[in-house]
């Protein structure tokens, strides 16, 4: 370099000043040259889009590489200069990298695939896409009610699966547990209501208990479920309003709200049958012990009602 710097009459550093805009310069005009030729043979706008992005990334850092390697003599070993380089780009790019390996877990491990319902973070949905640094799932819950979809997609980054945990809704078991609470007054026959709510989480429960079974049976070697009764049950507690009973039963991870639905569907038709049920809400209720007396502000003392005229 310092030939090439006598021969032109240049100083080093104007040497390099001029060898760093020659670069900057070219490396312009090939992405520009590469970016029209692209523009006439691709029409549809999302991948000109990505190949604009990508053109210019990519211009970036072979300018910024080579501009450090012509202006940081210091570094005649290019191995020490390279991981240099490399250790600041991983801190710069940490996100980067950790979303790349978080994508090399999901392929390896496989806490999820395409088509499972999982929870990661604050958002729920079923899993449409897998790309190296982020997944796609459609959204469920949220303002909708009973896991029913939002209509929205959900990009979360891959380096989520090392930070927050992901619950995985339909792997391996595929069912739920789903409770239903129904509150009665206390004047009702709870027993009666209790029998009546039993009968019908026993009308839906056989399909779907005889399933869970089934799936158990078949992923009891890669996980340790263990459930010793998979039959509906109901449990009675008080509440300020009435008496609580809680209906548990086994649902499919995808047909929580279906069950729901046909399961109060019956329930309210069996409360209609039964006059000795009723449904609770909160109420107030008052007690008088004393007789009432209705006070005169005039005369100054109360009046007995019993002894008005």
């Amino acid at each position: 370099m310092e030939g090439i710097s006598e021969s032109l009459g240049l100083t080093i550093g104007q040497l390099k000043a001029v060898q760093s805009v020659v670069l900057i310069l070219l490396v312009v005009l090939l992405r520009w040259v590469v970016v029209r030729i692209i523009q006439h043979r691709i029409e549809d706008p999302e991948v000109w889009y990505r190949t604009r992005k990508i053109s210019t990334y990519t211009a970036t850092v072979i300018i910024a590489f080579v501009l450090l390697r012509i202006w940081l003599v210091d570094f005649d070993n290019f191995a020490t200069f390279f991981g240099l380089l490399s250790a600041g780009v991983a801190i710069a790019l940490s996100d980067v990298l950790k979303n790349l390996a978080g994508w090399v877990y999901i392929l390896t491990r496989r806490p999820f695939r395409i088509g499972d319902r999982i929870e990661a973070g604050d958002f729920a949905g079923d899993v449409i896409d897998v790309r190296v640094f982020r997944f796609s799932m459609l959204e469920i819950g949220n303002w909708v009610h009973a896991d029913q979809s939002t209509g929205r997609i959900i990009h979360v980054p891959n380096g989520i699966v090392f930070t927050l945990p992901v619950a995985n809704f339909t792997e391996g078991f595929g069912f739920i547990w789903h409770e239903i609470p129904f509150l009665i007054t206390f004047e009702s026959d709870w027993k009666r209501a209790e029998a009546a709510f039993r009968e019908v989480l026993a009308e839906v429960a056989p399909g779907i208990t005889g399933k869970a079974a089934e799936r158990i049976k078949a992923t009891a070697r890669e996980y340790r479920i263990k459930y010793t009764k998979l039959t509906p049950t109901v449990y009675v507690s008080v509440e300020d309003s009435g008496v609580l009973l809680t209906g548990r039963v086994l649902v499919a991870a995808r047909q929580r709200r279906a069950v729901d639905q046909d399961i109060w569907k019956r329930l309210l038709d069996a409360i209609a049958a039964d006059p000795s049920i009723e449904l609770a809400y909160p109420t107030v209720r008052t007690v008088l012990q004393d007789p009432i007396r209705f006070s005169n502000p005039k005369a100054g003392s109360p009046v007995d009602p019993d002894s008005a005229d």
